[in-house]
């Protein structure tokens, strides 16, 4: 499929004149001026360039090409115009990072020529983000599978804390939430050098030695020190060394990467806390409400969106389940632990589907019992054993 190019004039009869020199060799659409520019953006595109006139009413050209980068950054972006002034060129690519400047009248060889480089030039763009999004993705994937097998407990809490993180990126209607979900997963890695008994006694209150507690609170720095050395892990990673403290205002307090990963943090620490009262058996309404009188720094929404996340544990029952009747949504109402008493899955984790192969591949070696304590919703049908 050819990707299309989208010419934008406010004269009709020049952006007639293009599809007619242009169409036996691209796919070409045309509008009428920077606002129908938009509109066909979001209603008929994607388009893989852009090209705009410079002088146009309402809307100069600078004015819709920098929208267009904002809307779809991928997107080469051409200048055309009849002014061939120095300041014009240089304000058009400061402001909409051009790609290429060219004068009008342009002839249809040097335009045919410079589509043809921009077509290229888009090629690499999506070509390389596909390439970085797999390897992130890849990598996540990876660490999440060691995280399980190392530290079954660290992993559970990630798991939970991602799922309540996913909650309340929705509820707060956050760009980009897979960030936030990425930074709750992750949040646990360093725990990856810690011994499984240090964080089972981390996560049921206990107290740990002071050499103890020093390596489990160095464990988001150890996290944060892995996740950097990924591509576009650095907001990710920031967010997760700043989970156990007050995010610090650091660089333009205005600017947007900034604030969405000191609001990263913000979640991830108000999240860790709250999961970490809900493993003491406190509800979730007592949980946010404490939480939010001890923390007035953090958005109140958060917890808000906290409370709402799921019901009550007085709309839930109790069931002991068979592990070939387990079901994704339901929620492990108790650790899950071989007959040698070695944790597989930490209470308070949600049922996914890898986690049902993984516990009916232990019972069928004989690892585990046949029956598992589960939340399900009150009413709900299940077979219990």
């Amino acid at each position: 499929m050819l990707e299309k190019i989208l010419m934008v004039d406010d004269e009709s009869a020049i952006l007639q004149g293009y599809q007619r020199l242009l169409h036996h060799e691209f796919q070409t659409e045309i509008a009428t001026g920077g606002a129908e520019g938009l509109a066909a953006i979001a209603s008929r595109g994607p388009y893989a360039v852009v090209v705009s006139d410079m002088r146009m009413p309402v809307m100069d050209g600078v004015q819709f090409l920098t929208q267009v980068k904002s809307l779809c950054p991928d997107v080469i972006r051409i200048m055309l115009t009849g002014n061939s002034e120095i300041e014009t060129a240089v304000h058009a690519v400061n402001e909409g990072n051009i790609f290429r400047f060219l004068t009008k009248p342009c002839n249809k060889e040097t335009l045919a020529k410079t589509l043809t480089a921009a077509l290229m030039q888009y090629r690499l763009v999506t070509a390389e983000k596909e390439l970085l999004q797999n390897t992130l993705s890849g990598s996540i994937t990876v660490l999440t599978e060691v995280l399980s097998l190392v530290n079954p407990a660290a992993f559970s809490r990630a798991v939970r804390v991602r799922r309540y993180i996913r909650h309340v990126a929705i509820s707060l209607a956050l760009p980009s939430p897979w960030r936030f979900e990425v930074a709750g997963m992750m949040s646990q890695l360093g725990c990856v050098t810690l011994d499984p008994e240090t964080i089972e006694a981390v996560y049921a209150g206990q107290k740990l030695s002071p050499d103890e507690q020093a390596r489990f609170d160095a464990h988001p720095t150890i996290a944060s020190d892995l996740l950097a050395k990924i591509p576009r892990m650095e907001p990710v990673a920031w967010m997760i060394a700043h989970q156990n403290r007050a995010a610090p205002v650091e660089g333009d307090i205005a600017d947007r990467e900034m604030a969405d990963m000191r609001l990263g943090a913000e979640i991830l620490r108000a999240t860790l806390a709250f999961d970490e009262l809900l493993c003491k058996d406190m509800s979730k309404t007592e949980a946010a409400n404490r939480l939010l009188r001890q923390n007035r720094d953090l958005d109140p929404r958060i917890f808000q969106a906290l409370v709402e996340l799921e019901p009550e544990i007085e709309d839930r029952e109790v069931r002991t389940c068979a592990i070939d009747d387990l079901a994704t949504g339901m929620i492990l109402h108790q650790d899950v632990r071989t007959h040698t008493g070695v944790l597989m899955v930490a209470k308070g984790q949600e049922v996914t589907f890898p986690l049902v192969l993984k516990l009916k591949n232990a019972y069928r070696k004989g690892a585990i019992g046949d029956g598992v304590s589960v939340f399900v919703l009150k009413g709900k049908a299940a077979r219990t054993s």
